[in-house]
């Protein structure tokens, strides 16, 4: 029943995304042209630190799969392009394994196939410290991902319906894991006094998973042969929004997820204060469409394209792009209002707004 259960999220995910008419809340966010902030484009730099690891890029393969012949050789696909790529990967929940160990090995397979690379192990928030354990060694994980994902739950025929010890459940493994601990949402946002809730508990990085890539409200529902929760489909906050709602919250490091559709959106991310962005849909839907080939091509693209857009903005290092000027438009700019947050600073950050620094610009 897991394994159905996991080949019927993969195929409505990849459904959304080949039905996506591909608009979102990065539409609201526009960098603001400077004609000559440009640099050279040997000397930029993608390379960022994350949980105590140096990565080459702000890019990552989300957590996606697993627990099914199916999704194993999804797994195993996706474990080549991150390794031919050089990307770091995150597994699909482990939840399948700790029921039925058989399907070990559609999870292992990210870790055989790149020995080398950073790969980080996928629980729920009830998972166990001793389930916390076997996932890490399963995987040679080199962080544990806990996801959040409630309203997910809810939708789901077969779903928890208990969360009152998620807090102290993700408090306890944060306190006891080997290694770093990062929580995620799958879809539907982290709030400011959420992430600022986990950076208290110790929690090294939290991916704010926001609304507008992968819906699994609307996959959930569309998997249910009665009582109709479309209505629940739009719950949470977008990406962007997220990432400016948390922009205060110091002392832990930002992924942005949900709705990455290309390096511009990645670009965005970074500039709305993320560290690395992750992505699962898109690089999914390209998988199964066009094939492991095709991926690699597309994520060394865009590899590509985000260094030629740094080049432009002028930012050496993803960490420079927080300086550069944002215009923040349409229902983010409500968000802001909304949430008393200052959307016009974002558009006088860059040195070229103070005559004395252009002057000197080399």
């Amino acid at each position: 029943m897991t394994g159905n259960r996991k080949d019927d999220h993969v195929r409505h995910a990849v459904d959304q995304h080949r039905d996506n008419t591909g608009a979102n809340d990065f539409d609201s966010v526009t960098f603001l042209h400077h004609a000559l902030a440009g640099i050279d484009s040997a000397d930029v730099s993608l390379a960022v630190e994350v949980a105590g690891k140096r990565w080459e890029t702000p890019l990552f393969v989300n957590a996606m799969t697993g627990g099914s012949l199916h999704t194993g050789e999804i797994n195993r696909q996706l474990a080549i392009a991150a390794r031919e790529t050089g990307i770091p990967i995150a597994s699909g929940s482990m939840s399948a394994y700790f029921r039925d160990s058989s399907v070990a090995d559609s999870y292992r397979v990210l870790r055989q196939e790149n020995p080398h690379g950073f790969v980080m192990a996928n629980v729920n928030a009830t998972a166990t410290l001793d389930q916390v354990h076997r996932a890490i060694d399963l995987l040679e994980a080199d962080a544990i991902q806990i996801h959040l994902n409630s309203v997910q739950e809810i939708v789901m025929p077969e779903g928890d319906r208990a969360f009152g010890s998620w807090p102290r459940r993700i408090e306890h493994i944060t306190a006891h894991a080997p290694v770093p601990v990062i929580v995620k949402e799958v879809g539907f946002g982290l709030s400011r006094p959420t992430v600022a809730w986990l950076r208290d508990a110790g929690v090294t990085v939290a991916d704010v998973g926001g609304r507008g890539g992968t819906n699994f409200a609307r996959i959930e529902n569309d998997r249910r042969t009665a009582a109709n929760f479309s209505f629940i489909e739009n719950w949470g906050q977008s990406t962007p929004s997220c990432l400016l709602d948390c922009a205060g919250v110091t002392g832990i490091d930002l992924f942005a997820s949900g709705g990455i559709r290309s390096p511009l959106d990645i670009a965005r991310s970074l500039a709305l204060g993320a560290c690395a962005t992750g992505v699962a849909g898109r690089f999914l839907e390209t998988l199964v469409g066009r094939g492991a080939a095709a991926l690699v091509e597309m994520i060394r693209e865009w590899l590509v394209q985000l260094r030629l857009i740094s080049t432009v903005l002028g930012a050496a290092t993803p960490a420079d792009l927080a300086g550069c000027d944002l215009l923040i438009t349409g229902d983010v700019a409500t968000f802001c209002r909304l949430r008393g947050i200052d959307a016009a600073s974002y558009a006088h950050r860059s040195p070229w707004w103070n005559e004395s620094e252009r002057r000197s610009h080399p």
